[in-house]
């Protein structure tokens, strides 16, 4: 997903804030952009479900 430089750096700040991966959020972004413009939507759902059930990576992982 192409995001200005303010737009990175804002959903950066959020995904901080919030404790969540800015990889997942940037894989469901570009997950919906995929499906947004088919006729059918079939399998956004269990595309969605698959990014929020992988494993985030090491570094944006916040400490329990």
């Amino acid at each position: 997903m192409k995001l200005s430089a303010e737009d990175t750096r804002l959903l950066e700040e959020l995904c901080t804030q919030h404790g969540v991966s800015l990889e997942k959020v940037l894989k469901l972004l570009d997950a919906v952009r995929e499906y947004e413009f088919k006729e059918r939507r079939t399998g956004v759902y269990e595309a969605l479900r698959e990014i929020l059930k992988s494993k985030p990576a090491q570094h944006n992982e916040r400490p329990a």
